[in-house]
């Protein structure tokens, strides 16, 4: 296969519905617009939340309150079975050997270790969030817990 044989499989893409091409198209003289109105005009239509004139909804309800979804600050998990999985013994885990062995992208600075899972190798933890659980068995494995603050 190459890319000059390649096809959409059949009844993927249909034609173009052509209007205004006589009666018995069954969309012809109007062309599916009705008679007459805003909506029959061209660039005819009403925008958005537009209720006739009357006042409309996201106006007539007050803006209240405070709402922190812009600051919002999300942490990606990664659990102890992957790291038990992807670093060896003695090992660092910090930002740049997440993102080295692929568990995270490079653009991800908010990661929180999760005790999902058990471990057996000990490693040293180099990050801001790590959850109590996962603290104990990582401290229980021999390991350490350095939180940089």
């Amino acid at each position: 296969m190459s890319d000059n044989n390649l096809k959409a499989p059949a009844g993927a893409n249909r034609n173009k519905k052509k209007v205004g091409r006589g009666h018995s198209s069954g969309s012809g003289k109007t062309s599916g617009k009705g008679h007459k109105g805003q909506k029959a005009r061209s660039g005819g239509g009403v925008s958005l939340g537009f209720e006739g004139g009357q006042m409309p909804l996201f106006r007539r309800v007050a803006a209240r309150g405070f709402s922190n979804y812009p600051f919002k600050s999300v942490a990606v998990p990664v659990n102890l079975n992957l790291l038990d999985k992807f670093f060896e013994d003695g090992e660092k885990v910090n930002l740049e050997t997440l993102v080295a062995k692929g568990l995270i992208k490079k653009s991800e600075t908010n990661v929180k270790i999760l005790g999902n899972g058990d471990i057996k190798k000990k490693l040293e933890v180099e990050l801001t969030n790590v959850s109590v659980a996962a603290k104990e068995k990582i401290v229980k494995a021999g390991g350490s817990v350095a939180e940089n603050k």
